[in-house]
């Protein structure tokens, strides 16, 4: 079943999130919690978004074309809110941090919105959906770097076409980081089931609420991970994976829930990307009260 029934009640779940004992404390919360008066957590998304025919749906490959449209008509400085992505079929927004789930939801609508109308004004539209509905012939976006992902991994990388969410809430240091992802690895199976917007691959009905995420498994850098106990292995693993070939380099760690290697967070990464901003605002809340419950 798709969680699509979740939206009406969805507003209300998320004042009892954002009004909750998600509050920075670390070992200590009880006593620097949510009376302690600190400053929740600060949160941020990353989300994929394809871009479409608006007749008939096909994906448009015209990313570069929809990104210097926001910057040349002043949507967006350049570099900021809007960026492109694996194929030249998607788009990226991203939020500010935030400290609020009604500010998130805010920066959502608005880098949505932004994303819409540059497309609008290329000649295409966005569609917040994990998976094309149907057939397409992925357009990878010519940098040096992804052209080197496609040498190296062939079939894998070069029919890779998916949107998700990236959840990013932010630790004291990576020893905290690491002991938040030991702990939070059972609970993102939920994440995703209330997330799940890919049933369609190649025009047919997968079965699956998320086929995004049966694709992901491709990859031998992706999925669940084994507890690391200590930012010491957690590195150590992924420099392993580095000099042995599986990773090509830091920002191919694509496990359900990483370290992030720009920001000072935890990015969570196994949700799909949803049809509806309110739904990722509550994937965003309920993601950081599950750091905030591990840390």
């Amino acid at each position: 079943m798709y969680p699509r029934n979740l939206n009406r009640p969805i507003a209300h779940i998320i004042h009892l999130i954002d009004n909750s004992n998600c509050k920075y404390g670390g070992n200590n919360r009880e006593s620097a919690g949510y009376f302690g008066g600190m400053e929740p957590r600060r949160v941020g998304v990353e989300e994929e978004l394809l871009l479409v025919d608006p007749d008939d749906g096909r994906a448009l490959a015209v990313s570069s074309k929809v990104l210097r449209r926001a910057v040349v008509h002043g949507q967006q400085p350049d570099g900021e809110g809007l960026c492109g992505e694996f194929t030249r079929q998607q788009i990226e927004t991203n939020t500010r941090p935030c400290t609020s789930l009604e500010e998130l939801g805010s920066e959502l609508r608005r880098w949505r919105r932004t994303a819409a109308q540059a497309a609008q004004f290329s000649g295409a539209q966005v569609a917040a959906l994990a998976t094309s509905p149907l057939p397409v012939a992925p357009s990878v976006t010519p940098l040096a770097r992804y052209w080197a992902i496609i040498d190296k991994f062939g079939p894998v990388a070069d029919r890779q076409l998916t949107c998700a969410c990236h959840v990013h809430v932010e630790v004291g240091s990576d020893e905290e980081g690491v002991a938040v992802l030991d702990r939070i690895g059972g609970w993102l199976p939920t994440l995703l089931a209330l997330s799940g917007n890919s049933p369609f691959w190649k025009g047919q009905d997968t079965g699956y609420a998320s086929f995004r995420s049966r694709l992901q498994q491709r990859w031998p850098c992706a999925g669940p991970t084994e507890p690391f106990g200590s930012a010491e292995n957690y590195h150590a693993t992924v420099q392993t994976m580095i000099e042995s070939g599986v990773l090509l380099d830091e920002g191919m760690i694509y496990f359900n829930a990483r370290l992030s290697h720009n920001y000072p967070t935890v990015e969570v990464r196994v949700a799909d990307v949803c049809l509806h901003s309110d739904d990722a605002v509550l994937v965003a809340g309920l993601t950081r009260a599950l750091v905030e419950t591990a840390a």
